[in-house]
């Protein structure tokens, strides 16, 4: 009977090493395309709850399936489609502002006027958005195509969820799959707060600044809002990236009354509101991850995955720090760090005054010997 059973865990080690190499090869294989079945895969994992709350309404699998998509399908379309719009459709208009940037900006300080040359800087930045934009173009069709590869995806995860999950459970042994287990809540919070809670702090962004700079008489107030929700994904800084930039941009013309409100306007409204009012009534389900961590994990992420880092670098170290919680639970319990310190540093003066009485008492015996 223990043989049987010894048998059967190196059978299934065995298949899992198989299937761990065969992802290699395959995630090697498929490398152009890794990013977005990254993508697919978290996007997925959220909706999963969705598709189990329509199955469990009298839907069939496949058909909570289909809906599940749909949802997942049009969240990203209403994240990415005013994003291409406001790269085509106002790109003139931002092309037109900065050209008639003029080439060099009088700053005023302490009496002091001083020149400040940004020829060079406003022909580079110029120069980019119309390289960003026929790069672009050019990407059109693989992108297509890569969106429908990611339609694709979700539907299938969606669909074989569970054999999915069983596949990926079946080499670990039964003692260890509370880790497991562990491991895969915090990475469903941590997709949570990434997407859902992001979203809603982004989507309030924009109901909040689109009439603020409609009312400050921007031409392109829609673009500016949407560029500011957009940044609300980027942890800690936030619009305050594109706010700051405005602001002093009217400062540095003159117009500082102009300045002045879109720096204090648009800082408590747009930079600061949808944080206080939206992330609190959603966080209670995120992870709970600190934001120093997040900021991290997004960054890292960003600069070594490029844009899918952007989710996976916070997963990632969110799965970790839960890792390091179990580890610290399974060795220390509910004791605080002050608490081991105090246990340890009792036992070392304990072991030392037990050592200083056995060398006495040994040094004791020497000198009757001696005697």
């Amino acid at each position: 009977m223990t043989a049987n059973a010894t048998a059967d865990a190196d059978r299934r080690y065995v298949l899992a090493g198989i299937v761990a190499l065969l992802g290699l090869v395959t995630g090697a294989i498929l490398l152009d395309v890794l990013g977005t079945i990254m993508f697919a895969l978290t996007v997925a994992y959220v909706l999963l709850p969705v598709q189990g709350w329509l199955h469990r309404r009298g839907l069939s699998e496949r058909l909570s399936a289909v809906a599940a998509t749909l949802l997942g399908f049009l969240g990203t379309v209403a994240v990415f489609a005013p994003l291409v719009v406001a790269l085509y459709v106002r790109f003139d208009q931002v092309q037109t502002v900065l050209e008639e940037i003029p080439d060099e900006l009088p700053v005023a300080v302490a009496g002091y006027t001083y020149t400040v040359d940004v020829a060079d800087v406003n022909s580079l930045a110029i120069d980019f958005l119309s390289d960003a934009a026929v790069s672009f173009a050019a990407a059109l069709p693989v992108l297509g195509i890569k969106f429908a590869l990611f339609v694709i995806l979700l539907f299938a995860l969606l669909l074989e969820a569970d054999a999915a999950g069983r596949a990926a459970i079946a080499p670990v042994p039964h003692g260890y799959r509370d880790v497991v287990y562990a491991l895969a809540m915090r990475a469903r919070e941590t997709l949570y707060a990434i997407y859902v809670l992001q979203f809603a702090t982004s989507v309030a962004t924009l109901v909040i600044a689109y009439p603020l700079f409609w009312l400050l008489g921007y031409d392109a107030a829609f673009t500016i809002a949407f560029f500011a929700a957009i940044l609300q994904f980027i942890p800690m800084i936030g619009p305050s990236l594109l706010i700051a930039p405005i602001a002093l941009y009217h400062v540095a013309v003159g117009d500082l009354v102009a300045g002045l409100l879109v720096g204090v306007l648009g800082m408590a409204l747009v930079a600061w509101l949808p944080d206080i009012v939206v992330r609190p009534r959603l966080a209670r389900r995120s992870a709970g991850l600190p934001g120093s961590l997040y900021f991290v994990g997004f960054t890292g992420g960003l600069f070594t995955l490029g844009a899918i880092g952007v989710v996976v670098g916070p997963l990632i170290v969110a799965v970790f720090v839960e890792a390091v919680d179990l580890l610290a639970d399974e060795v220390n319990g509910d004791a605080t760090f002050a608490d081991l310190l105090e246990a340890d540093l009792e036992e070392s003066s304990t072991t030392a005054s037990e050592t200083d009485a056995e060398t006495s008492f040994d040094e004791s015996k020497t000198r009757t010997a001696d005697d």
